[in-house]
């Protein structure tokens, strides 16, 4: 079959979506698929070798920001809208990314949804083009539902099925402005109606994203993510002390202000004055005063010295982290569609101790390895890590669940054979 994967890049922050569609990408080509991965906006930051390697970057983030705010730029001669998509000047905008305005995403959101109507119509129509000349696809993935506007000239010039991917898009409609929030929602609706078949990574993302875009629930396929279980191996032994564990974004929504507040109140007691802190994941500028905060804190509480922080790790520095730890915990605060880092703790062999909401739930529940907690409440947390902590033999049963779910039911080759198992008919018939 022949496919074509169109993700969006991130620039030099580290995202999940890129992560996930480049590990599928290589997977789909050693299935024996033909397979093309074109990225968008800014270069991806990625751990493994890039996929969309030797593609164009379509809808270069300048000429994007470029045409939102002067759209005379849409009819700009092609060398200067070349120009403005070369490498190095993509690569200087990837630094900026992290400081676009609330109000400029708002705009620039709309715009993109509205596809061949909206000031980058230019750009929508380059895209096409190259794909009807070089690619000629059988079915088209996009990476998650802000890119529908592309959707009906995708169809209208190539004639062929296009998936999308759910992943964590209704939080980020929440957090526009209100000036551009409803609006957004609504010309999401709209253009919802012309993707051939939605794929959410939970029952609950699915159910929510069903509800809000009243998509049919015939057209929407619940595919857990997955990813190369291999690149994660369990400790030959455990660290001692204990060592609790979080990586994913250093920022409040992920819940890292929750778990060092659970971790303040769990040294007070006794028996757990040893267990130490590992904190990695991704941290940028628009986070730097937050996490600063946060070292305040630990500080003030004369914990300072039981704290690790690992920013921005590589493949193999974050296999080393997981390998170190004891418990995980990313007790987010908002409404997370999956969490690939549980995945990534579950590889390893380390259970763990998550709110009872969004995907949680349900994911600890298909993989029996972990323990739920109330959300939100720091003491909750705190016991339910004291739960897993003063408990060798129940700790024991989960780390061989976890490793287990993440070789079978969460691994990349399952993801990838259930995602193609749920393509329309006509895909099928291709492959």
């Amino acid at each position: 079959m022949r496919i074509v994967q169109i993700t969006p890049g991130a620039g030099g922050m580290y995202c999940g979506n890129c992560f996930r569609d480049n590990a599928l990408v290589g997977e789909l080509r050693r299935l024996g698929h033909q397979v093309t991965m074109v990225p968008l906006y800014l270069p991806m930051t990625l751990e493994d070798a890039d996929q969309s390697q030797g593609t164009p970057i379509f809808f270069s983030g300048i000429n994007v920001y470029l045409e939102q705010k002067i759209p005379l730029f849409s009819k700009a001669p092609l060398w200067l809208r070349k120009a403005m998509a070369s490498p190095s000047l993509l690569k200087w905008a990837a630094g900026r990314a992290a400081k676009t305005r609330a109000d400029d995403l708002g705009e620039i959101t709309l715009s993109m949804l509205r596809g061949e109507s909206g000031l980058q119509h230019k750009d929508l129509e380059e895209l096409v083009d190259w794909l009807e000349i070089h690619e000629k696809p059988d079915v088209i993935f996009l990476s998650n539902a802000l890119l529908t506007g592309t959707v009906r000239s995708l169809k209208k010039r190539l004639k062929i099925p296009v998936v999308c991917m759910l992943q964590g898009e209704a939080s980020f409609l929440d957090a526009l402005p209100s000036s551009h929030r409803d609006r957004t929602w609504d010309t999401l609706a709209e253009r919802a109606l012309e993707v051939d078949l939605f794929i959410a990574p939970s029952r609950y993302f699915g159910d929510l994203m069903g509800r809000r875009l009243k998509i049919p629930a015939d057209k929407i396929r619940i595919v857990f993510n997955g990813i190369d279980s291999s690149a994660f191996s369990p400790a030959s032994a455990l660290p001692q002390p204990p060592v609790i564990g979080f990586f994913a974004r250093m920022c409040k929504e992920k819940g890292l202000g929750t778990l060092v507040d659970a971790f303040i109140r769990l040294k007070s007691r006794k028996e757990f004055s040893g267990v130490r802190l590992k904190i990695g994941g991704g941290l940028g500028p628009s986070d730097q005063a937050y996490v600063e905060g946060l070292k305040q804190r630990l500080c003030t509480a004369g914990l300072s010295g039981s704290v690790e922080w690992h920013p921005n790790l590589d493949k193999s520095e974050k296999k080393k982290f997981f390998e170190s730890l004891t418990v995980f915990s990313v007790p987010a605060l908002y409404g997370e569609a999956f969490g690939l880092y549980l995945l990534e703790a579950w590889a390893a062999g380390i259970p763990v101790v998550q709110p009872r909401h969004a995907a949680f739930p349900e994911l600890i529940a298909a993989s029996q390895a972990g323990i739920i907690i109330e959300p939100g409440d720091p003491q909750a947390l705190a016991n339910g890590l004291a739960e897993l902590l003063g408990n060798a033999d129940r700790r024991l049963e989960f780390a061989r669940a976890a490793r287990h779910a993440a070789t079978t039911q969460f691994d990349l080759g399952t993801f990838t054979k259930n995602l193609l198992q749920s393509l329309p008919i006509q895909c099928h018939k291709l492959s």
